[in-house]
């Protein structure tokens, strides 16, 4: 379960940069969203989505280009999460 809250806060933490690499105008994604574009900018600036927000906005962004910019900071994160080993898992989890 902390594994995907954390994963969330590193998506939402690089919304703004999504937007940007995705090619799309605020204005643009803005009037998809239903969204007044200043409400929109203040938005991107504040971080102040809500999770529906963010789902649809990730709809209309998403292509290769966000895909790969989000797996980048999703493994930079992991980097710098505690590992164990193999043999170690398989003792927690109680294989033999």
């Amino acid at each position: 379960m902390q594994h995907i809250i954390h994963q969330y806060q590193i998506l939402k933490a690089h919304i703004a940069d999504l937007i940007a690499i995705s090619g799309y105008r605020n204005d643009y994604l803005a009037k998809k969203m239903g969204i007044k574009p200043n409400n929109f900018s203040v938005k991107k600036q504040r971080d102040t989505w809500t999770e529906k927000e963010i789902e649809k906005l990730l709809q209309l962004i998403e292509n290769e280009e966000t895909e790969n910019y989000l797996m980048l900071e999703l493994m930079r994160a992991a980097k710098k999460e505690e590992t164990v080993s193999y043999e170690e898992f398989k003792k927690q989890v109680g294989w033999k």
